[in-house]
C-alpha cells in the first residue's frame, strides 16, 4: 500500500455527531473514524497532506464495540478508533 492510499484510508470517514459539530465551531477541532492500527503521527501527516492544511494537536480514542443480543444469540460489535484533529485557528476543513 502507497503512503498516499493509507492517508485517504485515514481520513475517509468523518464523524458528524452534535458533539463534532460543536467541536467545529468551538475549537476547530474535527472527528474522524480511523482504523485501530493508526497513530497520532500517521493522523497527522494525512490530513496535513490530504486536506492541506496545518494541524495543532491530535487526540485519540478508542471505543469499544457494543454487546448485543438478539434472543438467545449475543453478539458484539466491532471495536474501533475515533480520532479528534484540532487545527490552526486560521485554517478549515470545507469536507463538512
Amino acid at each position: 500500500m502507497t503512503s498516499m492510499d493509507r492517508f485517504y484510508e485515514l481520513t475517509r470517514r468523518p464523524i458528524l455527531t452534535e458533539k463534532g459539530s460543536d467541536d467545529m465551531s468551538s475549537r476547530n477541532a474535527f472527528h474522524f473514524r480511523v482504523p485501530t492500527d493508526a497513530n497520532k503521527v500517521e493522523i497527522r501527516q494525512a490530513v496535513e497532506k490530504v486536506f492541506s492544511v496545518r494541524v495543532t494537536a491530535v487526540n485519540t480514542s478508542s471505543v469499544m464495540g457494543k454487546t448485543r443480543r438478539r434472543g438467545w444469540v449475543a453478539g458484539k460489535r466491532p471495536d474501533w478508533k475515533k480520532a479528534m484533529v484540532t487545527l490552526h485557528s486560521e485554517d478549515t476543513l470545507d469536507v463538512f
